[in-house]
């Protein structure tokens, strides 16, 4: 089984590196789209409607955000969103008051179940937000993360 999957990567391998090389396989198609201005946006109503588009956020209890109410490290904040509004196609993470507040976006299929766990970056202490595309409309919901240096306030 080894030598099977020696095989297989060695035959990827060599087949991606033709076609990088006969320019058939640019960088630009290798990565995914993403939208660099709304992750450039300054402001969370700036960095929403580059992203998703108008129509502005409406509150939903059914959205859950799990994050720690003290981050003693910033740099690495665990948060977890769920919901459970239907036909979800998108869950965005803002964070407010950083300097470029969206953290990530992920795009969902009708199939996925609406979860979404990773970590951000909050610079100081604030308000984590989720906003959830479902039905064409979007829903947010908010919780503080007040962030310490080396848990001795902040």
């Amino acid at each position: 089984m080894k030598r099977r999957t020696l095989l297989k990567g060695s035959l990827s391998a060599g087949v991606a590196s033709i076609a990088a090389t006969a320019g058939l396989l640019t960088p630009q198609m290798v990565l995914a789209a993403w939208p660099k201005a709304a992750f450039e946006a300054k402001g969370v109503d700036n960095a929403v409607n580059s992203l998703l588009g108008g129509g502005g956020l409406t509150a939903s209890s059914a959205i859950k955000i799990k994050a720690p109410a003290i981050a003693e490290n910033g740099a690495v904040v665990n948060i977890a969103v769920s919901t459970s509004l239907k036909n979800v196609a998108s869950i965005s993470i803002l964070v407010e008051k950083n300097a470029s507040p969206l953290t990530s976006s992920f795009n969902l299929s009708s199939v996925t179940e609406p979860f979404i766990k990773t970590r951000v970056k909050v610079a100081k202490t604030s308000s984590v937000i989720a906003v959830v595309k479902s039905g064409g409309k979007l829903y947010s919901a908010g919780r503080e993360v007040k962030v310490t240096i080396g848990g001795c306030g902040g």
